[in-house]
């Protein structure tokens, strides 16, 4: 067999890279249950039909079907595996309402699928970590403040680059574009969620095409896109611009409200920007994106938004606000810049030595002293001479040798500073740093958004 080769768009982390992955989403759970919210997980298929009714998504879904499926096989011809987390959740909710209590507050850390073009921070085959408050009917206006401090929390625990949330109103955005002219918001709304990757010319050439606008009226929604503010005064820029519509006085006051208490709660952690639009048709109010600092150029890093519709069964409508993770996107720049590091690539804290392999019982008894006091611990796989079993250690970057001489004696050697004391194993702990790998940034201090750092 030939050595494979990486398959495009499917990342498969290096052991010291998946600590990395492995910190961050225990950030998440932690942080995420801290404040309530139950853990979920879905199936990874759901009807093709249902994901494809919202949003521009067609070209980008993967259908599921066997390799041998029979003509008849109804139920297999139409699934798809899912390219996000809230439709399945909507879907699930609906499904287990009346066996959930609301609002209800839900996490998701799972892979989903999607047909993008690889390239970085952008996969076929992704983790998210989603958090979603959905109620029955209604849902109160502060749960929109709070999912995104809850994810700005997150931000804040990960070693990671500080972090941005950009937010805009659905409401405010179509309200202003209605007034400005438009025949078609939603297609406005899918111009100006171009603006970074097209740039303004060919937005406004879309928004004349395709919103029905004039140039005057696009050159209106471009000046709306380049409003931004961390506090409140976005609103008397957007009034200045002298559009009006009612639906824009309503979105105004929303975004005014999270922007306000968010700047009241957290400080920095949100900034009203009105160029972000999300492409998806289900968002109906407060939409977010989330930008490290440093490295805007890469993108948003999690986004999200509210929506009232998404899922209904025509009687009993279940609105919701939620904000995803980008796990493997939020990778693809830790890892691919190289701005993070693993202080080592393995759990393990201790190697124990062996001098034969007759007293190998004797070190796997040394072992499961260890692991019972919650020390990772491996015997070493051969009874080399030391000084290979060191250098084997040394490779994994196991900080720590356990040792037992012929007499009965036990000593540890620090590795990394050649000390070597008399130890316990019923007693001896390492110093908390050591337990277990630590991530952390390699420049903290401050951010590189330029080629020169790519790998």
């Amino acid at each position: 067999m030939s050595r494979p080769t990486a398959l495009s768009g499917f990342p498969e982390w290096l052991p010291a890279e998946r600590i990395v992955e492995l910190a961050v989403l225990d950030t998440v759970r932690r942080v995420f249950e801290l404040h309530g919210f139950a853990s979920l997980e879905t199936r990874a298929v759901e009807p093709l039909e249902q994901m494809l009714r919202k949003g521009e998504i067609d070209k980008e879904v993967y259908v599921l079907r066997r390799l041998h499926a029979d003509e008849d096989d109804a139920e297999g011809s139409g699934l798809a595996l899912h390219f996000d987390l809230t439709v399945p959740f909507a879907r699930y909710v609906l499904q287990n309402a009346g066996h959930l209590e609301f609002p209800f507050r839900r996490y998701q850390v799972q892979k989903a699928w999607r047909g993008e073009r690889p390239q970085e921070g952008r996969y076929r085959e992704f983790t998210q970590a989603d958090i979603d408050v959905v109620g029955r009917d209604t849902l109160a206006f502060h749960h929109e403040v709070e999912v995104a401090l809850v994810m700005a929390e997150v931000f804040r625990e990960l070693p990671c680059p500080p972090a941005v949330i950009l937010v805009n109103n659905r409401k405010l955005a179509e309200g202003f574009f209605l007034g400005a002219g438009a025949s078609d918001a939603a297609a406005a709304l899918r111009a100006i969620d171009k603006l970074d990757k097209i740039g303004p010319d060919a937005v406004a050439a879309l928004l004349q095409s395709e919103a029905g606008l004039s140039a005057d009226g696009a050159a209106l929604c471009l000046r709306l896109a380049s409003v931004r503010s961390a506090d409140t005064s976005f609103a008397d820029q957007v009034r200045a611009l002298g559009v009006e519509h009612p639906l824009l006085d309503e979105g105004l006051a929303e975004l005014a409200a999270v922007v306000g208490a968010a700047h009241a709660q957290m400080p920095g952690a949100l900034m009203a920007d009105l160029k972000i639009a999300r492409g998806l048709d289900y968002y109906t109010g407060t939409v977010y994106e989330t930008q490290l600092v440093g490295y805007e150029s890469f993108g948003s890093v999690c986004s999200g938004g509210r929506y009232d519709a998404l899922a209904s069964d025509g009687r009993t409508t279940y609105p919701g606000v939620g904000m995803s993770l980008g796990v493997s996107r939020l990778m693809g720049v830790l890892v691919g810049r190289g701005l993070v590091t693993a202080s080592r690539s393995v759990p393990t804290c201790v190697l124990v030595a062996v001098s034969d392999e007759a007293s190998r019982p004797a070190s796997d008894a040394v072992a499961a002293l260890l692991r019972a006091r919650g020390i990772s611990t491996e015997v070493a796989p051969r009874a080399d001479k030391f000084g290979k079993q060191i250098r084997h250690a040394d490779r994994r970057g196991i900080p720590y040798v356990w040792f037992v001489d012929a007499e009965g004696a036990h000593s540890v050697k620090d590795i990394r500073s050649g000390d070597q004391v008399p130890a316990d194993p019923a007693d001896w702990r390492p110093p908390a740093e050591d337990l277990a790998p630590s991530v952390h940034l390699v420049h903290p201090e401050h951010g590189h958004d330029d080629e020169e750092n790519h790998p």
